[in-house]
């Protein structure tokens, strides 16, 4: 066997560093966070606020986070889940839905503040780009201002994150940014444009009416892709997206306060003395495992040794 030469030695073992665990996970990147989180130390106690906006699989969460020594704090969050209330109950992590938890996140937060009856946001939801800071005047408190938090998101040009941050901006938070990553976009070599009516129409739903409209023609493929929409639609009496996303926006500016649900005390029945197997409505049961107490754990310790020799 030829010789190999051995470059992970004990040496290298020594001084290897095991990273963050949420870097071993590919959750966090803290190049970023570093940078986002990081102040001056005569800042002291002075906490700087992010705009978190996420998008699972199932659903969009928007929240405002700030960094302490102990960990993150949320001051205040949304769910795409709550806009059923509203009267959105589908199409939770297309566009529209973002911008309206954007939006929901926003107006929750600064009427936690206080803030919402100084900043109201914007009258006229166009797509143009609206910054809040615009509006301040003279001894009135300066609007909340959060930076906007991507994470591990690719910040291409209409990506839905940026749908949460223009619903975050229009309801009234500050949160520095431009067009240029906002649907609608362009850049032609040196020449850039903004097409705010392309924007507009995805915050309405609009590429998602088309679809509809495209689809109607196969109603087996109509109800199976748009059947919870068309129910949504009929129940909010309107007959576009547009509509439908209109009525959502006001509702959301006049409530956006968050209702904490009763959870009823449900008393659990045992069907032995030990209490491990669990009896559930309809007749269903399910084994929870306890520990042994110390007298159970000799006594099968003793059953094993009487089997084995015999």
């Amino acid at each position: 066997m030829a010789f190999v030469k051995v470059y992970k030695t004990k040496a290298y073992f020594k001084r290897f560093q095991t990273k963050f665990r949420r870097r071993r996970e590919g959750k966090t990147d803290y190049y970023a966070r570093k940078r986002l989180i990081i102040q001056d130390k005569n800042k002291y106690n002075t906490p700087r606020y992010r705009f978190v906006p996420r998008i699972t699989n199932q659903k969009v969460v928007c929240q405002v986070i700030y960094a302490t020594i102990q960990g993150d704090k949320v001051l205040a969050q949304a769910t795409s889940t709550e806009l059923k209330k509203y009267g959105v109950e589908a199409g939770l992590k297309n566009y529209a839905a973002c911008y309206a938890t954007g939006l929901l996140c926003a107006r929750r937060l600064l009427h936690k503040t206080g803030l919402d009856k100084i900043y109201a946001g914007t009258k006229k939801t166009d797509g143009e780009v609206y910054d809040v800071a615009t509006e301040i005047k003279e001894g009135q408190r300066k609007p909340f201002k959060a930076v906007m938090d991507v994470g591990l998101t690719r910040t291409t040009t209409g990506n839905r994150i940026f749908g949460c941050l223009k619903g975050a901006s229009d309801g009234g938070l500050h949160v520095p940014h431009s067009n240029k990553r906002f649907p609608g976009f362009k850049k032609e070599g040196d020449k850039e444009s903004y097409n705010a009516k392309i924007h507009r129409e995805r915050i309405f739903g609009g590429h998602v009416q088309t679809y509809m409209k495209n689809l109607k023609g196969d109603a087996e493929a109509y109800k199976r892709q748009f059947g919870k929409w068309a129910d949504a639609l009929k129940k909010a009496g309107v007959d576009s997206l547009e509509k439908l996303y209109t009525k959502v926006h006001d509702e959301i500016k006049k409530n956006p306060v968050q209702t904490k649900k009763d959870k009823k005390k449900v008393a659990i029945k045992y069907a032995d003395k030990k209490k491990t197997i669990i009896e559930v409505a309809g007749g269903k049961k399910y084994i929870r495992n306890r520990k042994l107490t110390k007298e159970e754990r000799t006594k099968r310790v003793e059953q094993k040794i009487a089997k084995a020799m015999k």
